[in-house]
């Protein structure tokens, strides 16, 4: 029934699953299979998690949606927890990393505008992902993703991820820069300090505003709650998405005033985004990834993942690299690596591959 009555944008897939329990996905088969893929980073508290069942189940009997013509409780403690738990000092929700990514384009846009000096370049760079809706992806790197949807979102530049020298291209007519402290599709590549250092010096020097993607690495995924915590760098608008709800869609944007004042009514709005069900969810979940004993056992599983994974490489000198549960190892070909997450499958051991094919993304 698959092919028949579903698009083909996945490929084949081979595998139904029908239930989760904790770090664990069962096929329609039966088989049991040890998911290292959290649903590409989503799911940070494992499946089916008792808690989170609980409050969602109750919170589907009590209000699911209003829409953003009122307010609800759980959107609004929401805002405040993240707010509280961050640099930022505002909050607005929506549906998804690639919403949120479209919403930062938009603030640092009007942010701009405002001031009565509308900027339009905005930088990016090479092997990143922003997402798949046509601003973010004018953002992303990969020009396969790009070239049957051209023309996408002009005025896009993209430099060396890591260098720290040449950032000129940053000048008085930069709008904003977009950066993923650490690149999950990219790679699992961390971001070093002395390069998110003089991101945040240039725009700083040229009045840019500095966006972190942390859709992926954030939300206790590198074993800090935010990704930016690693580097001590902070942004003017931060994006959020997959394991905030801990399974349910979801995305968020945390701003600083000066960015937020900008953003009046009628300037930006969802239908669906911050609803009191997902906002429910995700104050549980991020109740839970935020516990400093929580975030504790993330560095130390990563620790030990990494001491594994080099020690079971070494004979072929493969780089493993990351932070926290995010892991890659870059193997010599895409072919050698995409061979071994098939024989990992098929042993019941799920993984995902990353940057071009050839870096094994672990992602518990």
């Amino acid at each position: 029934d698959a092919e028949r009555y579903l698009m083909n944008n996945y490929g084949k897939r081979g595998l139904v699953m029908t239930r989760g329990e904790g770090h664990r996905l069962f096929d329609s088969d039966g088989k049991s299979y040890l998911d290292f893929t959290a649903g590409i980073a989503v799911n940070c508290i494992g499946h089916s998690d008792a808690g989170w069942s609980k409050v969602v189940a109750e919170q589907a009997g009590t209000l699911v949606h209003t829409s953003n013509l009122y307010l609800n409780v759980e959107q609004v403690a929401l805002g405040k927890r993240l707010v509280e738990l961050s640099f930022a000092d505002k909050a607005f929700f929506c549906n998804s990393g690639t919403e949120a990514n479209e919403a930062a384009i938009k603030f640092s846009r009007k942010f701009h505008s405002d001031a009565g000096k509308p900027r339009e370049k905005l930088i990016a760079f090479e092997n990143s992902f922003h997402g798949r809706t046509m601003g973010a992806l004018a953002l992303t790197w990969k020009e396969a993703y790009k070239k049957p949807f051209q023309p996408l979102m002009p005025s896009v530049d993209f430099l060396p991820f890591n260098v720290a020298e040449g950032l000129e291209a940053i000048d008085e007519s930069t709008c904003a820069v977009i950066v993923e402290p650490m690149q999950g599709e990219g790679g699992v590549v961390p971001a070093t300090l002395e390069f998110l250092t003089a991101l945040r010096k240039r725009c700083d020097e040229v009045g840019a505003l500095l966006i972190f993607d942390e859709v992926q690495c954030g939300l206790g995924r590198t074993g800090r709650l935010f990704g930016y915590e690693l580097s001590g760098v902070t942004p003017d608008i931060m994006t959020l998405a997959k394991p905030l709800a801990g399974g349910l869609p979801i995305g968020a944007v945390l701003t600083l005033d000066k960015v937020a004042d900008v953003i009046t009514p009628g300037a930006h709005g969802s239908t669906f985004a911050g609803a009191p069900l997902v906002c429910a969810a995700a104050n549980y979940t991020l109740g839970r990834v935020s516990d400093k004993a929580f975030l504790a056992n993330v560095c130390a599983m990563g620790e030990r993942l990494r001491d594994g994974l080099r020690e079971l490489f070494k004979p072929h000198d493969f780089q493993v690299r990351g932070e926290g549960l995010l892991v890659g190892v870059v193997f010599d070909t895409a072919e050698r690596c995409g061979a071994v997450q098939k024989a990992a499958q098929e042993r019941g051991l799920l993984v995902l591959t990353a940057g071009a094919g050839n870096v094994l993304r672990i992602a518990p």
